[in-house]
């Protein structure tokens, strides 16, 4: 879909609450509050750092919400570059190592 794909990761400074199909999130670094509807639910929780957006919008939110994708991607595009501007989502061009198993 998109010529330079992105990864999102959630990040570590947040506290983070869904209530229906809504989600809550608060930054503990700038203590900005953001409540999700449930297209920004779908992305966020998609956000596991190995799924590039273009498939987040193609499986979650086209099929889901019945957009097309190239709408669905600029939308999402530019959500997700405000909650990176607050570092709530971190962005990579690159999927994020696996976690180490403790």
């Amino acid at each position: 879909m998109a010529a330079t794909d992105i990864y999102l990761t959630q990040s570590n400074d947040v506290a983070a609450r869904t209530i229906g199909d809504d989600t809550l999130i608060m930054s503990t670094l700038d203590s900005t509050i953001f409540m999700l509807n449930s297209v920004g639910s779908a992305i966020w929780n998609s956000a596991d750092g190995s799924t590039p957006l273009s498939r987040i919008v193609h499986e979650h939110l086209c099929e889901e919400f019945e957009v097309g994708e190239e709408e669905a991607f600029a939308d999402a595009k530019e959500f997700v570059d405000q909650l990176a501007t607050h570092g709530i989502l971190l962005v990579s061009e690159t999927p994020a190592a696996p976690k180490e198993i403790q």
